[in-house]
């Protein structure tokens, strides 16, 4: 390793410095400087400085020691040496030895923000030659209040290789004595194969969680560092633009700034150094006696805006020496010093060291830092913070503001703020994905070369939302149509893996909340409860010619014929054996085949013509018409429950007794939300159903019962002998829209879930959503079929009637305010049909002023 000594030669001036090998352009900075300086006849007058350079291992502290040695042996006046920790301390013991003012400017490795140099033992009594030029590190006082100001309770802070983590002791502990969650984790060099191993060795639901955590994150790594693992990061979808990450480094240029704001999404903090300058370019370059280089004071300036902190302190440091070299030949207390031995026993220090180190502390010098002054302690007190943020958004380039500023005097100058979104969401464009559900959305127009227009009440629902939120939507279509469930191979499919792949915002359809789906994705509040129904084929009537004989078996209608026969021939018998007096002249009308007439038209309660007057004759007619009113009356109740009967006896009135029954074949949407609810209450032991473990058993029966679309399988019962099993509210809507009028639909009581608006996991716009979207709340399930025979507005207004809660939308400008006592709230409930539940009535303006919406 090379090792490079500086020297400043003139008639009685004589400096030395020593940089790391990695600090060239620290080297560029002094050389300049003292260009500077030897230009300027103000300060050193008649004398020149005159330098040498030399670079050293920072890792290697007998090197530094060997190198400084040197360049006491040529008789330096001060020392000023910018590099690490590790070499440092044994620069420091050797100018305390030597009595050699030693300007110390810390550098950090590879760019990582600093961490405080371990403390180096010293003799006690005596004086310490060594001034750090940077402050001490503040880095732990400024994240404590920003993440304090923020509400932070939950993040990770991401560390590079490069840095020493004994720097954030104090933080840790201080976070743990305040109860906050805090996650460490090494950011290595290889930042592509430490992501691709999170994906190879986490399982979907551990990737999930860990995109959580991500949301809140502060990085103390370099800018370079913190540019490739934000990349990374963003391209493997690892973040969402709802993430807020800080990032900590005293070392932050403009240019870096640039780029970490258009590689991140989400906000953005940063905090850095930074050093106050006046706005006059004038008082920026004339410093009291000195011209600093235009090309350095210039903010507009390349050169200048590429400087590091190092560079900046370098700068001073030399102008701060020269003022001190004017200062002690004005007070004509000059002391030459000749060249010092570290080897000899016998060496002294330097008579004048003291001095020198005394006028040092004494003075102070503005440059490039603003204003370069020490304490009794040797130390640099000032030092300014700012903190830089973004916005939320995914917007690439979006503009940085300065949010506030840190000093150890005044702490926090400024307020910060995490919140998320408001109800402002102007110039958000949100891509939505859906699923074809009447009525939930359904396609409205579809023209050729334009893009299809949709509507429906999901529509209707996102429209009121846009309105009133401000943002604006892309809707499109689920590639493979289906609402999504999780694969065998851990992937989501459908509209949950557009969701899950972030290739969407936000799902909307019938998007049932389940729990499987919540451990994915985000839902809002549920806007409307969600129950499981069925929906079947009315059966056909028939018309039967012989339905009145039904109500009693053939050999019943044998035995009565043939007792009619009996008690016809007995009445003729009884009669010719004991025939009637009949008045004279009178003819006897007493044959069998009057007999006959007689019987049966007692029997059907008609009477007869033929007078029968002996006793025998009437004990037998009193008999049989008893005998008569028995079976008529029979008949007649028979033929009530016949008819009943045959008008429900292939009917299901509840999903019991389509669980009960095995003659009708019944399914569902393979792996849909209903098809996953049935098999967990079928097979789960903490809420199994023996009504689901029944229907688990006959969906799964065959493998015909199940479809892949909806639409097949009310093409199955409309067409066949099936029952589909399917979301009530769309098998409601199928039902009362059917133009045959074929289909009745029987639900389920006891709603259990709900609808819900589906989001990214983590998304800032959950929260917002689910605000407005409790106002439309439907409790009733399933709603009423008056609900969706007619088109659905989704509502700004909310009226309650005792039978029904009117939904109006915004009131036009043109029309007037509308009284809770209008026409339409008391004319129209919806009443009759399922009272017992409340029903919402959405309607138009325009119904409001005809009197129906």
């Amino acid at each position: 390793m090379l090792l490079t000594s500086l020297f400043l030669f003139c008639v009685c001036v004589f400096a030395g410095a020593i940089f790391d090998e990695s600090a060239r352009k620290d080297d560029e900075v002094f050389r300049m400087a003292v260009a500077d300086l030897n230009l300027n006849n103000e300060i050193l007058e008649t004398e020149k400085i005159t330098i040498s350079v030399e670079f050293v291992d920072g890792n290697n502290p007998f090197q530094a020691v060997q190198e400084a040695c040197e360049l006491m042996n040529r008789g330096i006046l001060a020392l000023v040496s910018s590099i690490g920790c590790m070499s440092a301390g044994s620069l420091q013991t050797l100018a305390d030895a030597m009595h050699i003012p030693h300007l110390f400017i810390q550098k950090s490795p590879a760019g990582s923000p600093r961490s405080a140099c371990p403390p180096t033992g010293r003799v006690p009594g005596t004086d310490d030659y060594t001034l750090m030029v940077r402050p001490q590190v503040y880095l732990n006082e400024v994240i404590m209040q920003v993440v304090s100001e923020y509400g932070w309770q939950k993040f990770v802070l991401f560390y590079d290789s490069n840095f020493d983590i004994r720097g954030i002791e104090d933080f840790l502990d201080r976070t743990s004595q305040q109860g906050l969650d805090v996650s460490l984790q090494k950011v290595e060099a290889n930042i592509n194969m430490m992501i691709t191993s999170l994906f190879r060795t986490m399982r979907t639901e551990e990737l999930h969680r860990y995109r959580d955590t991500l949301r809140r994150a502060v990085l103390f790594m370099s800018p370079a560092t913190a540019k490739a693992f934000i990349s990374e990061v963003v391209e493997t979808n690892l973040v969402a633009f709802d993430c807020h990450w800080i990032l900590i480094n005293e070392e932050i240029s403009d240019y870096d700034l640039q780029d970490l704001v258009m590689k991140s999404i989400g906000r953005l903090t940063v905090i850095r150094q930074t050093f106050p300058m006046p706005p006059n370019a004038t008082q920026r370059c004339v410093k009291h006696n000195h011209r600093i280089n235009g090309a350095l004071c210039d903010p507009k300036n390349a050169k200048s805006q590429q400087l590091e902190i190092t560079n900046r302190y370098i700068y001073d440091s030399v102008l701060l020496l020269a003022n001190t070299f004017h200062k002690k030949l004005e007070d004509r207390k000059w002391h030459s010093m000749a060249s010092l031995s570290c080897i000899r026993k016998t060496s002294k220090p330097w008579q004048g060291g003291k001095s020198m180190l005394d006028t040092v502390k004494k003075f102070g010098v503005s440059g490039l830092t603003s204003f370069l002054e020490f304490t009794d302690n040797g130390t640099n007190p000032n030092i300014f913070f700012e903190i830089l943020g973004t916005n939320y958004g995914e917007d690439r380039g979006r503009g940085v503001s300065r949010l506030a500023t840190w000093d150890p005097v005044h702490g926090l100058n400024g307020t910060l703020s995490d919140r998320k979104l408001e109800n402002n969401m102007r110039g958000v464009v949100l891509r939505v994905v859906t699923v074809l559900e009447e009525p939930f959305v359904m396609v409205s127009e579809n023209v050729l070369g334009k893009p299809k227009k949709y509507q429906g009440f999901s529509i209707d629902v996102l429209d009121a939302l846009a309105n009133y939120l401000g943002f604006k939507y892309e809707i499109f279509v689920a590639p493979d149509h289906k609402y999504g469930s999780l694969q065998p191979d851990g992937m989501w499919n459908g509209l949950m893996g557009e969701l899950v792949f972030k290739r969407a915002d936000v799902g909307l359809s019938a998007v049932t909340i389940t729990p499987e789906r919540e451990g994915a994705v985000d839902f809002t509040t549920r806007y409307m409860d969600y129950s499981v129904g069925v929906l079947l084929r009315k059966a056909e009537r028939t018309v039967d010619m012989f339905a009145c004989l039904a109500p009693f078996d053939l050999s019943l209608w044998a035995c009565i014929a043939g007792t009619v026969l009996l008690v016809g021939i007995l009445v003729y018998l009884l009669n010719w054996l004991n025939p009637p007096r009949l008045p004279m002249g009178a003819v006897s009308s007493t044959t069998l085949y009057n007999s006959m007439w007689f019987v049966y038209g007692s029997f059907v309660q008609q009477g007869g013509e033929v007078p029968y007057t002996t006793l025998a004759t009437r004990m037998m007619m009193g008999v049989w018409w008893m005998f008569a009113l028995i079976v008529i009356s029979s008949y007649t109740a028979n033929l009530a429950a016949f008819l009943t009967i045959t008008r429900i006896e292939n009917s299901i009135q509840s999903l019991q007794d389509l669980s009960r029954q095995t003659d009708l074949p019944y399914g569902t949407v393979l792996d849909s939300a209903v098809y996953d609810q049935v098999r967990s209450k079928a097979m789960n032991p903490f809420e199994r159903d023996p009504m689901y473990s029944q229907m688990w058993r006959m969906i799964n029966r065959t493998g015909d019962n199940n479809v892949d679309e909806s639409k097949e399988g009310i093409r199955k019962v409309k067409y066949g002998h099936f029952g589909f099993v399917w979301d009530a509210a769309v098998l409601e809507y199928v039902a009362v829209n059917d133009e045959d009028c074929s289909f009745y639909t029987v639900a389920s009581n006891a709603p259990d879930r709900g609808y819900g608006i589906a989001m990214q996991h983590g998304s800032p716009y959950r929260d917002v959503f689910s605000q407005r979207a409790h106002i439309i709340h439907i409790p009733s399930s399933p709603p009423p079929a008056d609900i969706f025979s007619r088109r659905l507005e989704l509502p700004s207004s909310i009226y309650h009637h005792p039978h029904t809660t009117i939904i109006i939308p915004p009131r036009p400008p043109e029309m007037p305010p509308l009284s809770s006592h209008h026409p339409l709230l008391e004319t129209y409930p919806l009443g009759g049909r399922r009272s017992h539940h409340p029903h919402i009535l959405m309607v138009s303006w325009g119904g409001l002023l005809s009197g129906w919406g």
